[in-house]
């Protein structure tokens, strides 16, 4: 692996607050929430690279709404390191983004990227899959990408097909990399089955690892515009009015269909460690403790033939009470209530549009 002043990871930390209303708002979305009473999911993150990353190479890319935020929560990294994307432009200029910025302080760094919103817990086992990605990622002409070992045929999430064991020479590692196949976008439900009886597919986390000379020369062969966005970041002499000028006229494209899906080669290695990308209030409650009635609340409860409620009561001071109620999502916050049907977790987010201003 490379020496850990070479190694850098930038941390996406954009997003919106809509599917977790009315905990989240447009300046607090997911990854600056606590929702297990443990700290945030970006502080979670941060705290994950420590002895891997040095803090002062880690880089956390957030847009102008949440920046102060951001900067609150990520208040042990150096203000500089943490910048706000002046316009949204998906995924493949956030990242060509944190590449330029990468390469102006150490060109020939290795790098992670790595969502700020998902919720892993064993930080060893975490770390000895980078250690190993990094140390593929120097040494091969790939671009590495971290896959997660389907538990079930979701629809929700895009697939990589893995094919033949990597070759790379020198290289023995106890998370072996695989040759990609190809990128499949969300399945359909029966195709997300075939993929799992098939076998060799993972989800993808929209994780990656690589070396800046392979990545940069990749994206000047499949996404010369951010290549070249890349080359001005470096030999500027003011990053923040550079990246105002330019990053809104780039592409607005995601960075699988700009780069992963079209690069020369891209290696898989398949995580060993757990995760959950905390989708809804559905994958949240999971971590709640098991109330009588199978509810599941983050503080005590009190319910009255009543069963299968998810209750998150953000005022701990006030105490919730169920009569009669089954299959609801109730999020008491300071200022809204929110009662759903759990079966509509997903279109919790649909009420951004007729929510008023002040509670978005």
């Amino acid at each position: 692996m490379s020496a850990p002043e070479n190694t850098y990871a930038l941390i996406l930390a954009g997003g919106s607050g809509t599917r977790f209303w009315p905990l989240s708002r447009n300046t607090r979305p997911k990854q600056l929430l606590d929702l297990f009473g443990n700290g945030t999911l970006l502080e979670h993150a941060i705290h994950r690279l420590e002895g891997l990353v040095p803090l002062e190479n880690i880089l956390i890319l957030t847009n102008a709404l949440q920046a102060d935020a951001v900067r609150a929560t990520a208040s042990m990294l150096p203000a500089a390191n943490i910048f706000a994307e002046p316009a949204k432009r998906d995924t493949a200029p956030a990242v060509a983004l944190g590449i330029g910025l990468v390469a102006a302080r150490n060109p020939d760094a290795v790098m992670l990227v790595l969502p700020a919103d998902q919720l892993i817990q064993d930080t060893a086992a975490f770390q000895a899959v980078m250690r190993d990605a990094l140390t593929t990622a120097e040494r091969s002409n790939g671009l590495v990408t971290i896959g997660i070992q389907p538990t079930w045929p979701c629809p929700s999430y895009g697939y990589i097909e893995r094919g033949e064991p990597a070759v790379i020479a020198g290289l023995s590692s106890a998370h072996p990399a695989f040759e990609v196949k190809r990128f499949r976008e969300k399945p359909s439900p029966e195709l997300a089955e075939q993929f799992l009886r098939q076998g060799g597919f993972s989800w993808n986390a929209g994780m990656f690892v690589w070396s800046l000379p392979v990545v940069i020369q990749q994206l000047a062969a499949h996404a010369p515009e951010l290549a070249e966005f890349i080359a001005v970041l470096r030999e500027s002499n003011d990053l923040t009015a550079t990246v105002a000028a330019l990053f809104p006229g780039l592409p607005a494209r995601s960075i699988d269909y700009a780069l992963m899906e079209t690069a020369e080669r891209v290696l898989n290695i398949e995580a060993t460690f757990d995760w959950d990308d905390i989708g809804s209030w559905i994958s949240v409650a999971k971590y709640f403790e098991n109330a009588p009635g199978d509810n599941r609340a983050n503080h005590p409860l009190t319910q009255l033939d009543s069963q299968n409620n998810i209750v998150f009561n953000a005022r701990p001071e006030s105490r919730i009470a169920l009569l009669g109620v089954d299959d609801l999502i109730v999020v008491q916050t300071d200022d809204a209530l929110l009662i759903a049907n759990r079966h509509q977790a997903d279109a919790i987010k649909n009420l951004s549009a007729i929510l008023p201003q002040d509670l978005l």
